[in-house]
């Protein structure tokens, strides 16, 4: 089995390779290495063994990914994880970020296009595609918000609507996905993705805030709460979702051509300061000092994810509870503390 991740350096994409490396596929990374901590990861997979070929490049570099394709055309599956990942540098810069997600994810399908291939291609989407919900209806709760409407969380059918670049590009990479598969016969999936955490995540203030915020805590460095602090997220751990990555590949007869919410669900929510912040005190035996900021444009006062059609069609279920979870990546912080102490 052959498999190209790209933004195969990053968090998610590490995890994935060394998952697949371990099981003795053969990995191709992509990445340009322009991410904090991509170096580092990169260092890392190279340290676990197996046939790994790491390749140099950028997605919105056409000619590349073509290339790419023709060198490895007998590729099984494509893991498509490349791209820009935070709402605020959208907002800052909207052309970078539309070039990133929307035409580097629209060169990928056309490099595999090109090859007359068909490897099953994984999209890595996100709930940012359903934009603020200003309609669906929010209750206030003491440590967090809830939903009026959906205790099981929101489902595929919600309505789409594109608010912030980031939403925007995503949403256009994410109906690409699913239009190559109608129009082209690639088998395409698209996992819209909720908060992912773990270990290798060099989370930052814009984007990755579970591994973020511990990782502040830790090495004493300001944390930020911008709202309430009462946003609601469902969480699911790295080796969850790389399980499920497993998962597409062996069930693809069923799961091409298919969109799903993937997250950890009802049962694995959190609140971003008042249920988390507990947690990390707990953690680490003291009071932590944290400043508030104002909302910050389309983000969302609670999303969680009804996983229900993905546990049902492909028969995956999270297993790791943020308990567990956040305690496991907090020792990882610890065991790797002077690592991270030179990246930020």
């Amino acid at each position: 089995m052959k498999i190209i991740v790209t933004g195969g350096a990053g968090f998610i994409g590490s995890n994935t390779a060394k998952r697949f490396l371990e099981k003795g596929a053969k990995v191709v990374v992509f990445d340009n290495l322009s991410r904090r901590g991509a170096a580092e990861n990169l260092k890392w997979l190279e340290t676990i063994g197996g046939d790994l070929n790491f390749v140099k490049g950028d997605i919105r570099n056409f000619h590349s990914l073509r290339a790419l394709l023709e060198r490895h055309a007998d590729v099984n599956y494509i893991i498509h994880l490349a791209g820009q990942v935070a709402v605020t540098t959208s907002v800052v810069n909207p052309r970078e970020d539309f070039e990133v997600n929307a035409v580097g994810t629209f060169n990928v399908l056309e490099a595999v296009r090109s090859q007359g291939i068909k490897p099953l291609v994984l999209e890595s989407s996100t709930n940012k595609v359903y934009g603020g919900m200003e309609n669906v209806r929010v209750i206030e709760k003491t440590d967090g918000y809830a939903y009026q409407d959906f205790p099981q969380g929101i489902p595929e059918s919600m309505n789409l609507d594109f608010h912030s670049p980031y939403g925007c590009s995503k949403g256009a990479a994410d109906q690409y996905m699913h239009d190559y598969y109608r129009i082209y016969g690639i088998p395409t999936v698209v996992l819209r993705q909720s908060c992912i955490y773990g270990y290798r995540q060099f989370g930052i203030e814009d984007q990755g805030w579970v591994a973020w915020f511990l990782i502040a805590a830790v090495l004493g460095k300001p944390i930020t709460i911008y709202g309430s602090g009462k946003q609601v997220r469902d969480v699911l751990f790295i080796e969850d979702l790389v399980d499920l990555y497993e998962i597409c590949y062996d069930k693809k007869d069923l799961c091409a051509g298919k969109i799903y919410n993937v997250g950890g669900g009802p049962k694995f929510t959190l609140s971003v300061w008042h249920q988390f912040g507990l947690m990390i005190e707990k953690l680490l035996d003291r009071k932590l000092k944290v400043q508030y900021s104002d909302w910050r444009p389309g983000d969302q006062k609670i999303y969680v994810s009804d996983i229900r059609r993905i546990c049902n069609e492909l028969g995956w279920t999270p297993g790791v509870s943020p308990e567990k979870g956040i305690s496991l990546l907090y020792g990882w912080i610890l065991e790797n503390k002077e690592m991270l102490r030179s990246l930020f």
